[in-house]
């Protein structure tokens, strides 16, 4: 994440129809800071749901095996947020996110969601309109 890039984005703006995992991104000045994680969704389909979770690794290999910061399952779209305390996980170095849907009506449509998930760190709004 570069210093002046708030927020930053951890997923773009994305059409998904499947599970999936978006990029890693080098947290660099942010590691063991408090971060909040914004999910939009923008588009949806009835009877579906979005489960985003935020995955950490202090080598862009290893990902463990929980995740740092869960979104629960989300059926409307939407904004909502949660918060990523990195204070007691300095050794985290990269963060990505990942997706899990899921569609429960009868018909044969693939889940669909529009979102995308945006970091930054806390306080970092309001230090922007002090300034």
């Amino acid at each position: 994440m570069e210093e002046n890039m708030l927020p930053t984005f951890l997923l773009p703006e994305s059409i998904a129809r499947a599970d999936g995992t978006g990029p890693e991104f080098d947290l660099g000045s942010k590691r063991g800071k408090l971060l909040v994680l914004t999910l939009e969704i923008t588009r949806i389909i009835e009877q579906e749901s979005l489960e985003v979770l935020v995955w950490g690794s202090p080598d862009g290999e290893k990902w463990g095996f929980q995740p740092l910061a869960v979104f629960p399952p989300k059926f409307y779209c939407g904004v909502y947020s949660v918060l990523l305390n990195l204070a007691a996980k300095p050794e985290i170095r990269f963060v990505r996110v990942a997706w899990k849907m899921s569609r429960w009506s009868k018909g044969e449509t693939l889940p669909m969601f529009g979102f995308y998930v945006y970091a930054e760190e806390s306080g970092a709004r309001l230090s922007a309109a002090v300034a």
